[in-house]
């Protein structure tokens, strides 16, 4: 049996602006805007290529035996594409300043592109200060 990762739910403050965010600068498609129940709705939005969406939600509690998250406190969500100056060109079109291609170094952080496969990066956040990580692959994901 597959377990297949299909949607994380971002915790945001207001739907409309997040959505807003998420398709206007990050180029996310929207796949589901339902409301379905007074008080209740939900977003789904998925990265171009991606078999992962996330969600954005209001009015729904939490399922049992788990915690709602504060809007802001997920970190560490990671995309990855085949040509990192390209995906910070496309952002900086749409908008969003990712900052400077980092790569991992001996002293933290260090800005520019790695010389080692796997190890060029961007950052950003939402407006909520959710904390996304962009991540250059050597391949497409079909082909790794």
């Amino acid at each position: 049996m597959e377990w297949t990762l299909e949607v994380i739910v971002v915790p945001v403050s207001d739907v409309e602006r997040a959505k807003e965010f998420y398709v206007d600068r990050c180029g996310f498609g929207c796949d589901v805007d339902a409301t379905p129940a007074e008080g209740v709705r939900f977003v789904q939005l998925t990265p171009p290529g991606s078999r992962c969406s996330i969600a954005l939600q209001k009015g729904l509690p939490p399922g049992p035996g788990q915690r709602a998250m504060a809007p802001g406190s997920l970190q560490g969500l990671q995309m990855c594409v085949t040509d990192i100056e390209a995906a910070r060109a496309e952002l900086a079109d749409r908008g969003l300043d990712a900052g400077p291609v980092r790569h991992a170094g001996p002293n933290g952080w260090q800005e520019g592109k790695g010389t080692e496969t796997w190890n060029s990066f961007l950052f950003f956040q939402d407006p909520d200060g959710n904390g996304w990580v962009v991540q250059e692959a050597p391949a497409p994901l079909a082909e790794r």
